[in-house]
Formats: structure tokens, sequence, C-alpha cells
């Protein structure tokens, strides 16, 4: 009986010894600890859009091809000499920003007057040869549909090409012209001709919304009538102006976003860290 016993207890000894990694598989695993993901800013591309008002002051300088005036029998003559002076510009206009990148505008310019000087040479009453002295002015309304490409934006700066169409209200005053004989007026002209331009220059960001506009613009006006008739000769015509256009001014966009701002931050999180278990 003892030996039995004895038996028994050790027995059980070892039962209770396998059986401790079984109980210890059944008891429930840590708990499962997980970081908290972290909110990082992420600069998302801003939609660019909005409408613009713009103000421009120029120094302008033109030239143009020797006009050309009908004789008294129908001969065409030519001035042996002519110049135009500068002049001034001041304008302004609304226009669209529809990308980043791309943007256009409708301008309106006036043009102050620009003094013409010319000379002709012919015979006068008398028979004899002589020489002239002309003078008359131009001042025009300067009408363009314009696009523009912005190259892009570096420390507030933006350069930009651009191209315009429309047309141009030009006036002549009436031409003096001073000879042997007396002085004569000749009677100016006005009319609507066609124009266009091409734009180069780059802008400055001042504000968030207000950008300083620097550049040139070339501009040509198709020719038309000059003068009219006048002491046995007129009318005369001009065969179109070239302008080269020094120009400056403010653009104050009111709606959408400038390239100016820096866009929002749009908070995204990170993604999901792996589990981290606590001993």
């Amino acid at each position: 009986m003892y030996n039995f016993g004895r038996k028994a207890a050790v027995a059980g000894l070892l039962l209770s010894g396998l059986a401790a990694p079984a109980l210890a598989a059944d008891i429930a695993e840590p708990p499962v600890v997980e970081a908290p993901a972290p909110m990082a800013p992420v600069y998302e591309e801003a939609d660019y859009g909005g409408w613009y008002i713009r103000g421009d002051l120029g120094y302008r300088k033109s030239n143009m091809d020797s006009p050309e005036y009908v004789l008294p029998f129908g001969q065409v003559g030519r001035f042996d000499t002519h110049e135009l002076k500068g002049g001034f510009s001041v304008g302004g206009g609304v226009g669209y920003q529809v990308t980043k990148y791309f943007r256009t505008d409708l301008t309106l310019d006036y043009w102050s007057k620009t003094k013409f000087n010319g000379g002709t040479s012919g015979f006068c009453g008398t028979g004899l040869p002589c020489t002239s002295t002309d003078t008359s002015s131009y001042s025009a309304l300067l009408l363009l549909a314009n696009a523009y490409v912005d190259i892009g934006t570096w420390h507030g700066i933006t350069p930009y090409v651009g191209a315009g169409i429309g047309g141009a209200n030009l006036k002549w005053n009436s031409l003096i012209n001073t000879d042997p004989d007396g002085e004569f007026e000749h009677e100016g002209h006005s009319s609507w001709r066609f124009a266009y331009a091409l734009m180069a220059g780059a802008s400055y960001c001042l504000t968030d919304t207000t950008k300083l506009d620097v550049g040139y613009r070339f501009s040509h006006i198709n020719g038309g009538r000059m003068f009219g008739y006048r002491a046995g000769g007129g009318p005369g015509f001009d065969d179109g102006i070239n302008t080269h256009e020094v120009r400056a001014g403010l653009r104050y966009q009111f709606g959408g976003r400038s390239d100016c701002a820096p866009p929002p931050p749009v908070y995204v999180p990170e993604p999901e860290p792996e589990p981290v278990y606590t001993k």
C-alpha cells in the first residue's frame, strides 16, 4: 500500500508538469498597443483661377514707312523725310486667370498725341522747284483681346509671353503744309483699323492678390487715310504704324487663388504603423 501510494504521487506530479504548458497556452495574449498615427501636412496643388483687373502706364516710340499722297494729275508722291516722336499711354482691363499657367484679358489703352514731322519737294505756284515742311499728330484708342502664358513663379517673379488681336481707332489731326506759297491745312482723318500685339514681361508679387507687372509690347496698326485734299494735293495715306512700348502697371486678383499665395496645407494621415506588442 505504501509503495502504491508513493507511485501515485509521483505520477500525479508528472502529469501536472505536462499540463502546465497546455494551461499556459490557454492564457490570453497580451493586448496590442498601437502608436497614434501622426498627422503630417501635405501640400496639394491648389485650384487656380479667378477674375482680375489691371491698370497700366507706358511710353512708346512709333515708326512707319514713308506716307503717300495723291498729286493733282493722279500721280502718287511720297514724303522725302518723316519722323514720329514718342508718346505716352494709359490703359486698363479686366481678365481671368484660367489656370496657374494661362490667363486672358481684354484691354483698352489710350495713346496720347504723337507728333509727326515731314518734308516734301515739288514745284510751287511760280513753277520753280521748292520744298515744304509738314506737321501733324495722331492719337489712338487700342482695344485688344489678349492671351498669356505664365511660365512659372520663382521667388515671387513670374515671366510671361502673350499675344493680342483687336482694333484701333486712329485719329490723325490736320496736316499743316508750309511752303513758299504759304500755309495750307489738310483735314485729318479718323478710322478704325485692324491691330495686333505681341508681349513679354514679368510680374512680381506685392501681396497675395496684387502684382507689379513690367513688360514690353510690340503693336501694329494697319494703314489707312491720313489727311484729305487741299490746294492741289491729297488725300494722303499712311501704310501702317509699328509701335514699341515699355509698360508698367498693377494687377489685382479678386477671385480664385493667386499664385502669390501659398497653397493651404491639407493634413493627410500617414500609413498605419505596425502593431506594437507589450511584454
